[in-house]
């Protein structure tokens, strides 16, 4: 089971202002914010999404889940709105599994942000 995960960001405020909206739909708030390791998000006063502060960015996926087909939706619709860019509207991924519903999104250094909800509607 994985406890947290630390991404690259190439402007930290820029990333905690997106993801600080973004993350809403979906529950996850900043909680902690540290000197060495940066924002770190969560729900239940459990910081497991962290973003740090680094010249070295390799784009890469993470994919959060959702309680609910809204909330994914809810999630979209707040990301764009921060700034975030499209990259596959909400919908249902059928070539994962016949309840895959997933919506995913490009975040200010282009780490693909994904909301998914695995629960039929």
């Amino acid at each position: 089971m994985i406890d947290h995960i630390a991404i690259p960001v190439s402007d930290y405020e820029k990333s905690r202002t997106f993801y600080k909206s973004a993350l809403a739909p979906l529950d996850y708030k900043l909680i902690m914010e540290h000197g060495i390791s940066g924002g770190g998000f969560g729900c239940d006063n459990k910081p497991d999404f962290w973003i740090q502060e680094s010249s070295n960015i390799a784009p890469i996926h993470i994919a959060l889940s959702s309680k609910d087909r809204a909330t994914v939706d809810a999630f979209y619709k707040s990301a764009l709105e921060a700034g975030g860019i499209d990259n596959g509207e909400p919908g249902v991924r059928s070539e994962y599994h016949p309840t895959y519903y997933g919506a995913f999104i490009k975040d200010p250094d282009g780490h693909n942000i994904e909301a998914v909800c695995h629960i039929p509607e």
